[in-house]
């Protein structure tokens, strides 16, 4: 019983818990597909169904996880299934139980809220946002943005943190950013505000059916 609730990996090579990151942001980048899918139907279509649907299922894999074990989690059986031919990255785990314990407490505002109230208000409206930025960091970049107030809450150093940004070390020289590079970036905004001034108008514009596939769409124009 005592493996089947066990929260993380035991692994040769390390003393502590571990889980496997790749599966993790493969899980997060689902997650944010399904919030984000409804964010947006709330703010295009005012349609709150999906997002209560998404919602509940949020919550449970969360709770799965923190409270029963993260190989439970349906979503991160999904994203180990997806990685499956890809190499381990291993993380601390305990770390990762503190950030979703985060994720069942967002997810518990937004399902009291938004599911047992059935209301919507900032507040739903920022949590969502928030949840979105995590998944987003954790599934983009590979950084768990909760993970980082670990140490300032249990006054320990977090162990093996994705790319190793738990150990002060030099930057490797391909990861250092030159000062061109920089002003690359500086003319790339400027470039997107350039472009955004210049044709503004036409890309308002709304194109027209090149071969006339949708004639009821076009006649509507």
């Amino acid at each position: 019983m005592k493996k089947v609730i066990q929260f993380g990996e035991t692994v040769e090579g390390y003393n502590i818990p571990v889980l496997n990151e790749r599966e993790i942001r493969a899980a997060a980048g689902l997650l944010f597909l399904v919030i984000f899918s409804a964010f947006m139907l709330i703010m295009l279509q005012n349609d709150f169904v999906f997002a209560k649907y998404a919602i509940t299922l949020f919550l449970t894999d969360f709770i799965v996880r923190v409270f029963v074990s993260p190989r439970f989690s349906p979503t991160l059986i999904i994203g180990r299934l997806i990685v499956k031919n890809q190499t381990p990255e291993y993380v601390g785990a305990k770390q990762k139980k503190f950030a979703w314990i985060i994720g069942v407490a967002l997810s518990g505002i937004m399902f009291i809220f938004m599911v047992l109230v059935n209301s919507y208000s900032p507040i739903t409206g920022i949590v969502c946002l928030m949840c979105m930025v995590f998944l987003f960091f954790e599934s983009a970049f590979g950084i768990c943005l909760a993970c980082n107030l670990y140490r300032f809450f249990f006054r320990e150093k977090a162990q093996y943190c994705p790319g190793e940004v738990c150990d002060v070390k030099s930057r490797h020289e391909i990861q250092k950013t030159s000062k061109a590079q920089l002003l690359v970036v500086l003319g790339f905004v400027a470039y997107v505000v350039l472009t955004a001034t210049l044709f503004n108008d036409q890309f308002n514009k709304k194109p027209y059916d090149l071969f006339g596939i949708f004639p009821q769409q076009s006649a509507k124009r």
